[in-house]
């Protein structure tokens, strides 16, 4: 349902709930009757208020509050028929201050005050009074307990009102208990939270609602707004550039020839010929090489992958043993994902574990390649535990996130969101 919908459906409904009637028959109570002089211009406000004539009907209702000595009864129905003719005409000032009183009235049922809080709110709406909105929703909500719909009411009003910081905190809240509640959190709720986030400059936070996007609603544009996040921030290490483009290829935002070019570029740097030549060939392989004016060029640089391949397969029990004594773990880690490239998974796999042993200049940077060489290995769950185990401020814990949504089944994503604030 609609705000707009659900805000006339309960005015309707309030209305509908303090109805008014003039009558001298007793109630429950044997003193709940109304005398003639109050009785006749409530009876005059309530056929002016049928005809949607308030102004008429308003002087009625004074008419009756001017009568001097009224009981407690007639009191409580003069109040309620100046909330019913102020709720009609749109005067909130009006409507909010006699619901006040019918709240504060041991008159009024449970049920019709709960009613009666939700007016006050949803007028102050939408007459644009968002404090007033504010004050009566957290009123209802704490009476009450938890309703989306008002939830959504008082996200809104503070957004309006430029209260960003108490606008994401409801709405974080309110994400966080459909999450643990098993059910999927509205896309709209998750936009309107990184709308706030932008605002507050909350790149951490703001990183964490992408993630959780992308992870229900895996939409080109999400992993293009997270990954213009990890692309621009300028914590992310420079051993890192590679692992960017490729989280950007494997979410399916890697087009333009002058990428893969690059990508390739690093991964040969990096001293990884065969990754470098499967990424060359994804890049063949999606339409993005091979077809524009670069087409020479490309060839040229595949032609040396090629043999830089070749001579790495030639050079690798060498070079397993130069990294055996060198001071840290990083040459081990480059040679054991050659070997898991060049199909020696298991090989491979365990010189890495050697490398990490020995201490990698950054160990998170290698437990992410060790969790991607997992990955190219075929060991998914492996993969995933290891990349989640992945900290730290510098970019790889992000693209290890990324990663794990990219592995995980659907249900396995979803849980893996939480984890991704920072």
């Amino acid at each position: 349902m609609s705000l707009r919908l659900f805000r006339a459906g309960l005015l309707a409904g309030v209305i509908a709930a303090v109805p008014f009637s003039v009558s001298s028959v007793g109630s429950a109570w044997a003193a709940d009757t109304l005398s003639a002089k109050v009785g006749k211009p409530l009876q005059e406000a309530q056929t002016a208020l049928a005809a949607h004539n308030y102004a008429k009907a308003m002087t009625a209702v004074d008419t009756a509050e001017a009568v001097p000595g009224k009981s407690d009864y007639e009191e409580y129905t003069v109040t309620q028929m100046r909330a019913a003719v102020a709720a009609q005409s749109g005067n909130v000032a009006a409507a909010t201050a006699a619901y006040d009183k019918l709240i504060a009235s041991s008159r009024t049922p449970k049920d019709a005050k709960l009613q009666m809080m939700m007016a006050e709110a949803t007028m102050a709406y939408t007459a644009k009074d968002y404090p007033r909105a504010v004050a009566g929703t957290e009123q209802y909500l704490k009476a009450a307990g938890s309703n989306p719909a008002m939830e959504t009411l008082l996200i809104q009003s503070y957004y309006l009102q430029q209260d960003y910081k108490n606008a994401a905190r409801v709405q974080q809240a309110q994400i966080d208990a459909t999450i643990k509640a098993g059910k999927v959190p509205v896309e709209s709720q998750l936009q309107l939270l990184a709308a706030c986030q932008t605002q507050l400059k909350d790149q951490s936070g703001l990183n964490h609602t992408y993630v959780t996007l992308v992870s229900y609603y895996p939409k080109p544009e999400y992993w293009a707004l997270i990954l213009h996040g990890l692309i621009t921030n300028p914590k992310v290490a420079p051993g890192l550039q590679l692992d960017v483009y490729r989280i950007r290829l494997a979410a399916g935002v890697l087009t333009a020839p002058s990428d893969f070019m690059d990508m390739t570029e690093l991964a040969m740097q990096a001293g990884l010929p065969q990754l470098a030549l499967d990424l060359m060939n994804a890049g063949y392989a999606s339409g993005a090489l091979g077809k524009d004016a670069g087409a020479a060029r490309e060839a040229k640089l595949k032609a040396m992958v090629v043999k830089a391949v070749a001579d790495k397969k030639a050079t690798i029990a060498a070079d397993e043993a130069a990294g055996a004594t060198a001071p840290t773990g990083n040459a081990l880690l480059t040679v054991g994902y050659n070997y898991v490239t060049f199909g020696q998974a298991d090989k491979g796999l365990a010189v890495m574990q050697k490398g990490l042993a020995k201490g990698p200049l950054d160990p998170n940077i290698g437990k992410l390649h060790y969790g991607l060489a997992q990955a190219a290995a075929g060991h998914t769950a492996d993969a995933i535990a290891t990349l989640k185990t992945v900290t730290g401020d510098n970019g790889a814990r992000d693209i290890a996130q990324l990663w794990v949504l990219k592995l995980s089944p659907a249900s396995a994503a979803h849980a893996a969101a939480p984890a991704a604030h920072h």
